[in-house]
């Protein structure tokens, strides 16, 4: 496994080499802000992904491409996520934590039908759903595994490292209780998201969705796939349809014609409109819930 490859040779390295804080590489804005949380003041981690861009397909700048290059720590999702980072990854020295593959991480499927993999879209992807940071049980995690991979590679600061990361599991409690709250009036009322990105954060929360529109990241749902879903709508008495950033909504407003549902705001699960930094996770959850629950109380 390439987490598993990634520590063997980074344990092989004379310390020496890595007798200071390590210049840490992430991919996409809820990762930038997990580590940032476990480095505090002792460092900022580069984030690739630049706002408002796609985490699928992406362009790297040459000055990102020296950032990896000078990497001594790159934290990110895995292949499944972004390939462009894969690519740009190969043969690169630095150890690299893949977090869908890392120990103690909780993957999840697709639901039968939404696997995100569409032919010909050069996307990396396959049957497991790689949107598994809208788990804070997986954050959880992750937040320890960053700490001891930096403090193995920055022994000097290993007691910051791992006290902040128990300062971010702390706040990811509260977090975690206060979106449980804001979303338990609405746990049982069925909505549509853009795509199928949501199945971490709908299980966690026990909410309960309906089937997304698009079936993939590039394919775009045919006539067929909105007038199945346009009567599920009506069937269902679904009352909420949820486009997504960077995505167009027309198709989604289609499907509320003669249903009498409506659009509620635009969900955000990579971040990829928020300002980055330490508390851009937190953001992104709280966003999410609040945009759901603003549209489906009502």
């Amino acid at each position: 496994m390439r987490y598993t490859i990634a520590l063997a040779l980074a344990t092989v390295l004379p310390l020496p080499l890595w007798a200071k804080v390590p210049h840490v590489v992430t991919d996409i804005p809820p990762v930038h802000a997990l580590v940032a949380q476990v480095m505090g003041d002792l460092g900022q981690p580069v984030l690739l992904l630049a706002k408002g861009a796609d985490e699928h397909d992406f362009a790297l700048r040459p000055s990102q491409m020296g950032d990896i290059a000078d990497a001594g720590l790159v934290v990110w999702i895995g292949p499944e996520l972004t390939p462009w980072l894969d690519r740009a990854l190969q043969g690169s020295p630095a150890a690299q934590l893949a977090l869908l593959e890392a120990p103690g991480t909780q993957t999840r499927d697709y639901a039968p039908g939404e696997d995100d993999e569409a032919e010909g879209d050069g996307h990396v992807h396959g049957a497991i759903n790689p949107h598994a940071w809208l788990d804070p049980g997986n954050a959880a995690v992750w937040l320890r595994l960053i700490a001891a991979d930096l403090a193995r590679l920055d022994p000097e600061n290993a007691a910051t490292y791992a006290a902040n990361a128990d300062t971010a599991r702390a706040r990811l409690t509260a977090l975690d209780a206060e979106v449980t709250a804001s979303l338990a009036p609405v746990k049982d009322k069925p909505f549509v998201t853009f795509h199928a990105a949501y199945g971490y954060f709908t299980a966690h929360y026990g909410l309960n969705p309906a089937p997304s529109l698009a079936l993939g990241d590039a394919a775009a749902p045919g006539a067929a796939r909105v007038a199945e879903l346009q009567a599920q709508v009506t069937a269902d008495h679904i009352t909420c349809l949820f486009p997504e950033a960077q995505h167009d909504p027309a198709l989604l407003r289609v499907l509320t014609e003669g249903t009498g549902a409506t659009l509620g705001g635009a969900l955000d699960p990579v971040g990829s409109s928020y300002d980055p930094g330490p508390d851009a996770y937190a953001a992104i959850l709280k966003g999410i819930a609040s945009t759901l629950a603003d549209c489906l109380n009502h």
